[in-house]
């Protein structure tokens, strides 16, 4: 098996398209609109080149193909790759690489050293739209005279990262200063759940967990990675307490932009009607409920003319209620 970063030069060869969808290519992906195997279907695109490299039948499912390719770089991608490359012996870390997929890919918290190993991949601000530092491991791989080209050659921090997976998956703690300040973020997150600093209130009937952030955890983004450990349903209003009201986002859950196997499908909702509500009971004056899909799984924010986060005095109760159409609210447990 070979690798080679996506180009156009490559549409027209056979080759297996790991994590993306490319064309002309066999899948191994839980991108929409795979057309891979359904005996390797996973949540994660890792997940399914474990599948493979496990599978007794993977030269038939590779159809003999021994390039593999992807067009873009994150902890999923590198990571499916490598699994695809090295065949068996990567199956000596699957619980890993999986978790660390998972906290790549959906911010999701299955694992400490998952979290830590995909930080140290694709860097600390995993779910943010704007996460342009490159990858800490690929940038320490190439010194720092190079760091610049790193962090806009995802084919060169391939090339860099493969050869020390093995090593960051059997000793992850050797490369705690590339993940410590990011896992630092995400524990800090997390303890401020566990403190009921930061709170959930799960509403049954409409399938929606309210999130009441402490402030200092909020820095223009979210720590997604917190709340998905902790808040549960088909979608998340977020609410940051500030002076005279509240920051909103809704969001829905970080992994239902795949296609996922055991996570369920998240239908997209028409929150036309709630938007037209929620802007008529506003007394704020200072901003508007808006639909918002800059981000992979955000719906709607309350931003200000600038596009900015604005203060909403409608209480998340009034959120909820306005974007359901439920009159009662039905709480359930945390």
């Amino acid at each position: 098996m070979r690798f080679e970063f996506y180009t156009d030069a490559l549409e027209n060869t056979p080759k297996l398209s790991v994590d993306g969808t490319v064309p002309n290519s066999v899948h191994l992906s839980h991108w929409e609109g795979n057309e891979t195997a359904a005996e390797l279907k996973a949540d994660t695109s890792t997940e399914i080149a474990l599948n493979l490299v496990a599978s007794s039948d993977r030269d038939s499912f590779t159809k003999g193909i021994d390039l593999v390719t992807n067009n873009h770089f994150d902890t999923d991608g590198v990571l499916s790759c490598w699994v695809v490359l090295t065949g068996e012996r990567a199956l000596a870390h699957k619980d890993l690489l999986v978790s660390a997929a998972e906290a790549g890919d959906f911010s999701e918290h299955t694992s400490d050293d998952g979290v830590r190993v995909s930080i140290a991949i694709q860097g600390p601000d995993q779910s943010s739209p704007n996460n342009d530092d490159g990858s800490p491991l690929a940038q320490m791989l190439a010194g720092r005279e190079f760091a610049t080209r790193i962090t806009d050659n995802d084919a060169l921090a391939y090339e860099l990262i493969f050869p020390e997976l093995d090593r960051l998956l059997s000793n992850v703690n050797a490369y705690e200063g590339l993940w410590r300040e990011g896992w630092k973020n995400v524990a800090n997150a997390i303890e401020s759940f566990a403190q009921g600093k930061s709170q959930v209130k799960k509403f049954d009937e409409s399938r929606m967990s309210v999130v009441t952030l402490a402030p200092e955890l909020f820095n223009g983004s979210v720590p997604f990675t917190a709340i998905s450990k902790f808040a549960r349903g088909e979608m998340f209003l977020i609410g940051i307490p500030q002076s005279g009201g509240w920051f909103y986002r809704l969001d829905y859950p970080y992994y239902s932009w795949a296609e996922t196997v055991v996570r369920p499908h998240i239908r997209r909702r028409d929150l036309t009607a709630g938007l037209r509500v929620l802007n008529e009971q506003e007394t704020g004056g200072g901003g508007e409920w808006r639909t918002d899909r800059r981000e992979m799984t955000s719906a709607v924010k309350f931003l200000g003319e600038n596009g900015s986060f604005a203060v909403s005095k409608l209480e998340p109760d009034q959120v909820v209620t306005a974007l359901t159409g439920n009159r009662q609210a039905q709480t359930g447990p945390h």
